[in-house]
């Protein structure tokens, strides 16, 4: 289970309807009644309990943010090319990423990268070249910032994946890493933020025993920690946006643990007095700062609109006024300011695919920038960005069929470069098999989006086999980015396809909100239907469907298996939740308070909480399943993929686990990666894919 991030999902992207969803049974139904589509009916797949309780009342049919045009399952392609081979595993994880770069003052590109297979800080020319290694870890790192000044470089880290980081120092030329926080009771993790003068760094604080996160800011000189805000209610979370041009006032965001709530504050430096500037209130439930102008009088701002879709604006500070940015239909984060304060960045979600916008301020008018199709910005807003002389942008960048790198787009010239080259010699792009985005109807009509791997060289004659792939959250969403495991899989003829079922972020808050204390429900359904949709393409073999995921698609694996024993031939549970009661007993008290918020009270909505644990229906399971767990996980721990196994090997169900030492959410150290890909491969190998 992932708490939500702010950007591309926090629980919707104005105020809407909030539509209700029945409540699920625990029985299974016995009759799959046929589900029309725009060529006929989606066949049944693999026995007739794979729909679920189809006698429950009626739900309203979402059709999520805009309406969006199916996909004929007849229309889909798998191109000829004979030249197409599987791709090694191992070389996979070998075409390295980033979650998070910066700019120095001197225009190179500071970049958290796991070229040595742990995230560590690499510096890079900003116009390319060679990379040098600035830090070693085992650790992650995370949020580079570097000091106005250009001297130092600023990062979070990791221990084990515990979560619990502390704020780091490096020179910007490497050299020894010295611990500012040594905070062994808080996590201390960015974006960090340096104040005008570089006296001042700001970052956010959640002391492990509390279910709040707060402003803290170090005085560099004497590395003194002061709390500008000290959180009382239950589940909130402040978020560092940046400091004002004269440093008197520090501008943060406070939201509650699903992100369905947001609202700006000014935060005086010298006394913490906060005054709200915008949000949080009926008619404006999402505000949330991404920049502050650098004349101090505008912020850029993400807000929702009374659709329910979050849309940039531009926030004058003195006047209440708000501009936007690029109306649409589609989600929108707002992002940076150029150094001038002319321009400003905006970032539209279409389908899972990223369109970036620049924002003339003095027209008020803006322009699409021409990228290639994926993910053009990063996790937590912080890309694309401009150089210090703005006149370029960096952004990230990796499609489904592209490997990840940083490039850069020159104003003047429209040209883009390449910054990094992180992919590997062996693997040739141009071989990998193709992504797509699909739609098609879940088994109540609602519209369901998903991004779609399919491989070369397949015959239309209903063999190829399927891996449905649940994304986590559930308040998350796939993107049309480089993903090595489906990209394994699809190598190998698998049709991969990641559906963003309701719940998921990206189509607006009715729809995020929609799998709310109905969780392996119809959400559930959206994950089968993608199945039934590839069948009914005439490529997919309907007794070869397989599903697998993390966090959230880990519990959705399970719950897969367990409630629709007869749809599904294989499932591969990474780090998923099997019992919300124990999650509750063992989480810590900020992802107790989300839980609250998806599913309620374990002791006032006891029914709800058995219903939707997979664990009411796992003796049920007669697929093999495959358990991956990291030993230090906090947010779905160890004690989850330990009562799988327990439960399953009672019940003499196939099942294996793999328990792997040092790792949290999510597996980090390249060598585990390539291990957890290659367990999962193999194991649709053997139970899925067999007589082939």
């Amino acid at each position: 289970m992932s708490v939500p991030r702010h950007r591309a999902m926090r629980m919707g992207r104005g105020k809407s309807l909030l539509l209700s969803v029945a409540m699920l049974v625990p029985t299974l139904a016995h009759a799959e009644p046929e589900v029309a589509s725009q060529t006929g009916s989606y066949p049944a797949v693999a026995g007739s309990a794979d729909k679920l309780d189809p006698q429950r009342p009626g739900v309203a049919v979402l059709s999520g943010t805009p309406e969006r045009p199916l996909t004929d399952p007849r229309h889909l392609m798998s191109a000829t090319r004979p030249d197409a081979q599987p791709v090694p595993i191992a070389d996979l994880f070998f075409l390295r990423s980033s979650p998070s770069a910066a700019w120095t003052p001197s225009g190179d590109v500071v970049i958290a990268t796991d070229l040595t297979g742990r995230i560590n800080l690499w510096r890079v020319p900003g116009g390319g070249g060679f990379p040098v290694q600035l830090q070693q870890s085992e650790d992650k790192t995370l949020y580079p910032a570097a000091a106005p000044d250009g001297k130092t470089i600023f990062y979070a880290s990791d221990i084990g994946g515990r979560e619990i980081y502390d704020i780091f120092s490096i020179p910007a030329d490497g050299g020894a890493a010295v611990n500012l926080t040594a905070s062994p009771d808080a996590s201390d993790r960015g974006p960090l933020r340096l104040s005008p003068d570089s006296r001042f760094l700001a970052f956010n604080r959640r002391v492990r025993t509390e279910p709040n996160t707060n402003v803290a800011v170090m005085n560099l000189g004497d590395r003194s920690v002061r709390l500008l805000t000290q959180e009382k209610e239950a589940g909130i979370i402040w978020s560092v946006v940046a400091f004002s041009p004269d440093g008197i006032h520090l501008y943060a965001n406070r939201s509650n643990s699903s992100h369905s709530e947001s609202a700006i504050w000014r935060i005086d430096m010298a006394t913490a007095a906060a005054t709200k500037v915008a949000g949080a209130e009926p008619g404006q439930p999402y505000e949330a700062a991404a920049a502050i102008s650098p004349d101090g009088k505008s912020l850029s701002v993400t807000s929702e609109n009374r659709l329910g879709v979050r849309q940039a604006v531009l926030l004058d500070l003195a006047t209440g006024e708000r501009r936007e940015v690029h109306a649409g239909d589609w989600p929108q984060d707002a992002g940076a300011f150029s150094p001038d304060g002319r321009q400003l960045i905006a970032v539209e979600n279409v389908d899972g695919r990223d369109r970036v916008y620049l924002y003339d301020v003095a027209k008020g008018r803006a322009r699409a920038l021409s990228l290639p199709d994926g993910k053009t910005a990063d996790y937590d807003g912080t890309l694309p960005a401009f150089s210090p002389d703005g006149r370029r942008l960096l952004f990230p960048h990796s499609s489904g069929s592209a490997p990840f790198d940083y490039w850069t787009i020159d104003f003047a010239s429209g040209e883009a470069s390449r910054v990094t080259r992180l992919g590997l010699g062996s693997v040739n792009a141009q071989l990998l098999p193709r992504s797509e985005i699909v739609r098609y109807k879940s088994a109540d009509g609602t519209v369901i989006s998903a991004i779609l791997w399919m491989p070369w060289n397949l015959k239309r004659d209903g063999s190829a086999p399927v891996v449905v792939m649940a994304h986590g959250g559930p308040t998350g969403q796939t993107s049309d980015s480089f993903d090595a495991t489906a990209t394994a899989l699809a190598s190998r003829g698998y049709m991969v396809i990641a559906p963003n079922v309701r719940g998921s972020t990206g189509y607006g808050r009715a729809f995020e909100h929609a799998n709310h204390r109905d969780l392996g429900g119809r959400d559930l359904e959206d994950e089968a239907w993608a199945a039934k949709f590839l069948v009914a393409s005439g490529y997919a073999d309907p007794k070869k469907i397989g599903i697998t995921g993390g966090s959230y698609g880990g519990f959705m694996t399970v719950m897969a298996l367990g409630r629709m024993p007869d749809f599904w031939a294989a499932g591969v549970a990474a780090y998923g939740i099997v019992n919300w009661n124990t999650m509750w007993e063992r989480g810590s008290p900020a992802l107790r308070e989300y839980q609250r918020g998806l599913i309620g009270d374990p002791v006032a909505d006891r029914e709800v909480y058995s219903r939707v644990s997979p664990l009411t229906y796992l003796r049920n399971t007669k697929a093999p399943m495959l358990v991956l767990q990291g030993q230090n996980d906090i947010r779905v721990p160890a004690h989850e993929a330990e009562q799988i196994v327990a439960t399953l090997n009672e019940a003499g169900k196939v099942v294996e686990a793999h328990f792997y030492a040092e790792e949290g959410h999510g597996f980090q150290k390249r060598e585990n990666q390539i291990d957890a890909a290659e367990r999962t491969v193999a194991w649709f190998e053997k139970y899925l894919n067999r007589g082939k």
